[in-house]
């Protein structure tokens, strides 16, 4: 069964119409690593057609979620804005809207550059400096995207429990699941699989606590 599943994301890669991009993402990602991932999305299938280096457990054939995201003919590139990933990590990020001989829209890459390290020096600086704030707002390219909104839910969440993910035991992780499961977090078609790949727990064991939550068990 894990060599078919191979075989499929294989198969979803050698097919992409956006495969001629995959090798600048791959380079993009080894000039920059560790600090950096690049992701491209297919607009047609509305899916992650290639991720390299990644940070999230997103993969190759996971919901890009931008369906009805219009991009203007003379824009090409997103950005720069902000997100958070999962654990918390500030996360400074671009897009390229890829288009095709006809200057279609077929895809979008995004360059993703864990900037934590950084910002804790520059906000170190500004404390001793007094180094002005940037006032640029974020774009909300991905204002639809449920794996943006689990990553900020859980960032948030850890934090007030003063852990980690890496900490958290079998309690801590069905207090975890039920908040989520309160709050909405698991709307998204694969949010289970999702947060089972964050949590490093199987899917099996996240419908199961799903089910016991529906019923009030």
């Amino acid at each position: 069964m894990h060599k078919r599943a191979e075989k499929s994301t294989a198969d979803l890669v050698a097919a992409s119409p956006l495969r001629p991009h995959f090798a600048v993402a791959q380079g993009i990602a080894a000039l920059f690593t560790p600090f950096v991932e690049v992701a491209v999305h297919d607009l047609a299938s509305d899916s992650v057609a290639c991720v390299v280096n990644p940070f999230s457990p997103r993969k190759v054939g996971d919901p890009s979620d931008l369906k009805g995201s219009r991009f203007a003919d003379d824009v090409d590139v997103l950005g720069p804005y902000e997100k958070i990933n999962f654990d918390g990590r500030l996360i400074k990020s671009i897009s390229i809207v890829l288009r095709d001989a006809a200057l279609l829209p077929i895809g979008l890459m995004c360059i993703n550059a864990d900037v934590t390290e950084f910002d804790a020096v520059r906000r170190m600086l500004h404390g001793f400096l007094g180094a002005a704030e940037s006032t640029d707002s974020a774009i909300a390219l991905f204002k639809e995207d449920w794996h943006e909104r689990i990553n900020r839910f859980i960032a948030a969440w850890t934090a007030e429990q003063a852990t980690t993910i890496a900490r958290l035991d079998r309690t801590g992780r069905r207090a975890l699941i039920e908040a989520l499961f309160v709050n909405g977090g698991f709307e998204g078609k694969r949010a289970p699989e999702y947060v089972a790949a964050i949590l490093g727990i199987s899917r099996a064991t996240i419908y199961g606590e799903l089910a016991r939550l529906r019923t009030g068990a």
